[in-house]
């Protein structure tokens, strides 16, 4: 029996660090990939196709959609973003553990779809903490960070249907608790009897 890969759903607000802690994951686990979405976007310089994103025309993307070839999709600021079917299930199926950093609304739309995914939820450790971290970045302007708080408030409220919710106070603290998520599955008996059969001949 070929072991199972493991597909792991993060989300959060933005601002809650979930960027940082998905960089340190890779480190930690280096057989961990990030799954490539599709896009209808164009390339920005230096970006290879099949590396950031899959590029695909509007035309493309659009006959996935009705061919149901996406777990989840949606329009943002103009483009089309999805993540296959087939990624996923080829993934599990050859034993590569994946990682999705999508939205609360994909999420769920992925959750409805597909089967076996295990969902983690970011939450910074206060909205005054949140806010402080946006504005430290000094990238934004006001009014859109303004914004970036008001959808953190909606987005909050979704991890309830979440498997798990990490605080990310102490960044150190909220890895380890992200790795152990990641190692209690890996080892969960299914995953796990590919290496049992090499053992006893079972």
């Amino acid at each position: 029996m070929k072991r199972e890969g493991l597909i792991l759903i993060l989300s959060a607000p933005s601002g809650a660090g979930k960027t940082s802690l998905c960089r340190e994951l890779f480190k930690t686990f280096p057989d961990i990939r990030e799954s490539i979405s599709y896009t209808t976007r164009k390339p920005r310089p230096g970006e290879v196709d099949g590396e950031a994103y899959h590029f695909v025309s509007q035309e493309e993307f659009e006959r996935m959609v009705d061919e149901d070839a996406f777990a989840e999709w949606a329009l943002v600021h103009g483009n089309m973003y999805g993540t296959a079917l087939k990624t996923l299930e080829e993934a599990r199926k050859n034993g590569v553990n994946l990682v999705l950093d999508i939205d609360c609304q994909g999420a769920l739309k992925l959750k409805e779809q597909f089967d076996g995914g295990i969902y983690v939820f970011i939450l910074p450790p206060s909205m005054e903490e949140l806010r402080r971290r946006l504005e430290s970045r000094s990238s934004d302007a006001q009014d859109v960070i303004e914004r970036r708080i008001l959808r953190a408030a909606d987005e909050i409220k979704e991890s309830r249907w979440y498997d798990y919710i990490i605080i990310n106070d102490n960044f150190e603290v909220a890895c380890s608790e992200l790795s152990a998520i990641v190692i209690a599955h890996c080892r969960k008996t299914f995953r796990m009897m590919e290496q049992v059969g090499k053992l006893f001949d079972i």
